[in-house]
């Protein structure tokens, strides 16, 4: 059993992500097709939208404002949702036996562990900046500072 998302994804995305831990025993195509969904709200909800997901992390992975890069042990795996989740969804055949590619449990559970490093970066770690920041700002309130920087 998974935890559930950090409080600071939205519940439209949290809905999905929940939804595709719950069905990953029983269907990692579908717990992967979910997790490709929540991967696609998480960069449309930061301004990458294109015309498919595709262009959307390319979007991403090209992201030229240091401020919003993402690190790099999630660059290289950002992708791996788009693909599993087409694998999901598509009847993509393997070129050399001929038989549909399907979604292994441990490749769907990959999936799921991706976007929790997407909440982390895009969620978590901002709000947590803000809280401190804000909670550095009272005191230098307090005090008769100006706020910080």
């Amino acid at each position: 059993m998974r935890k559930p998302p950090p409080q600071e994804v939205p519940s439209i995305i949290a809905e999905d992500y929940i939804e595709a831990c719950n069905v990953l025993s029983i269907s990692p195509k579908a717990s992967a097709a979910l997790s490709r969904r929540c991967l696609q709200a998480v960069l449309r909800a930061h301004g990458y939208k294109a015309k498919d997901l595709a262009k959307e992390i390319d979007l991403l992975l090209n992201e030229t404002d240091a401020t919003k890069a993402i690190p790099q042990s999630l660059r290289t795996v950002v992708d791996a949702v788009r693909n599993f989740g087409n694998f999901s969804a598509h009847p993509i055949t393997d070129l050399t036996t001929l038989q549909i590619i399907d979604v292994q449990p441990e490749e769907a559970e990959w999936c799921l562990e991706v976007l929790d490093e997407c909440f982390e970066h895009f969620y978590v770690r901002p709000a947590r900046a803000a809280a401190r920041k804000a909670a550095l700002d009272a005191k230098l309130s307090q005090a008769g500072k100006p706020a910080s920087k």
